[in-house]
């Protein structure tokens, strides 16, 4: 049970990387919840494989930095169509 657990922590780790992904695009992709991909990625990865963490974190650093541009374009998005 723990090997999966493991194995998956770095499935997700270097599909976030390969992909510049965000953890509601991850967690969507490998059909488990947000709060478990933070989970795998924050804690276990770290523990598994520190290199492979770094660059995970670099590119959540990216994400949440952008993402109030994200979400004003969304709503943008959503009353332009609401017109």
């Amino acid at each position: 049970m723990n090997e999966i657990v493991e194995e998956r922590a770095v499935e997700l780790g270097e599909y976030i990387v390969a992909h510049k992904s965000t953890v509601r695009a991850a967690a969507k992709k490998f059909g488990i919840s947000k709060s478990t991909v933070h989970t795998d990625v924050a804690q276990r990865l770290k523990k598994l494989s520190p290199s492979l963490y770094a660059q995970v974190r670099e590119v959540l650093d990216v994400n949440k930095a952008q993402r109030h541009i994200r979400g004003g374009l969304a709503t943008k998005e959503k009353y332009k169509k609401m017109k």
